[in-house]
């Protein structure tokens, strides 16, 4: 049953260029389902198979999901991966009917994303200028990078050497389904990356074949968990606490961009949605300066 999930994977992998990411989570969530599968077998002394699973045991399932007290947005990915999966195999001739044909999923309410001020923005880059070291050269680079383009973490610590255009002030990262895209960075960004690509990264690198933009202290390719860890650090340094994840970065180029009059297209592009509705999440959180302008300058605005 568990080669089924990794034909499925393959599949989302090769044929539809899932990210790497969602195809981890689509991993634990199927394994997830096969572990169930068995063990409801082992219950009804049936030899587990998907074919025998069904209906009912599919109910069975989506009441043992809805027992873990998981998030509405876990939930509803947990059951986008068993309809997605169930669709392969009845197309692969595994199954003769879909028992989750009409399932249904949660409501995933639009949340607003997390974005730090300008200010706070600010103290955070300026927290690897505190030292000199490689290291330091490398962080804030990156961070710069993060900053300037909006990209994902996934994305950053996958460039090459020859993805950054620091004369012509550009950055070229691929997302979701390996979509290309150019993102211009500004004149400091430019500046962190070039002072690390000459002052830093030859003393960082081991191997002259290295083709990763920012490597670790062992000189391979930096991870989306070492470059997480870093940014917490900083974070702490900063006094930003808890306030600041992975997509911190990401989120604050977005809604700084937008409250500085930025074209939703534009920013769209840039962050690489596909969807612009997914864009449009940003103007609720670019509106409040607006609102704030409006409420302090309008003459009647205050008046009860």
């Amino acid at each position: 049953m568990q080669e089924s999930v990794d034909s499925f994977l393959n599949y989302l992998k090769v044929e539809k260029g899932f990210s790497v990411n969602t195809l981890d989570a689509y991993k634990n969530d199927l394994y997830q389902l096969v572990e169930f599968v068995e063990r409801d077998a082992r219950y009804r002394s049936v030899m587990p198979s998907w074919e025998s699973f069904g209906k009912h045991g599919l109910a069975s399932y989506m009441v043992d999901l809805k027992g873990r007290g998981y998030a509405v947005t876990t939930l509803a990915r947990k059951i986008a991966a068993t309809k997605s999966f169930f669709n392969f195999l009845l197309a692969e001739g595994k199954i003769q009917e879909n028992p989750a044909e009409k399932l249904l999923s949660p409501k995933v309410g639009k949340s607003l994303p997390d974005a730090i001020s300008i200010a706070e923005v600010k103290e955070l880059l300026s927290q690897p200028a505190k030292s000199s070291s490689p290291e330091a050269r490398r962080d804030r680079a990156m961070l710069e990078l993060l900053y300037a383009s909006g990209m994902r973490v996934s994305e950053i610590v996958s460039l090459n050497l020859y993805d950054v255009d620091t004369v012509n002030k550009t950055v070229r990262c691929f997302g979701k389904g390996r979509k290309e895209r150019m993102v211009p960075v500004y004149p400091s960004a430019a500046q962190s990356v070039e002072d690390y690509l000459n002052e830093a990264r030859p003393q960082m690198v081991q191997k002259d074949t290295e083709q990763a933009l920012f490597v670790n202290q062992r000189g391979d390719r930096l991870t989306r968990q070492g470059l997480w860890q870093i940014l917490k650090a900083y974070a702490k340094a900063a006094g930003l606490g808890n306030k600041v994840t992975p997509h911190t970065l990401r989120h604050s180029f977005a809604t700084h961009m937008l409250s500085g009059g930025a074209d939703l297209r534009a920013v769209q592009e840039m962050l690489g949605h596909a969807n612009i509705s997914t864009t449009q999440v940003y103007t609720h959180v670019s509106s409040e300066h607006i609102k704030r302008a409006y409420i302090n300058s309008h003459p009647r605005a205050k008046q009860k």
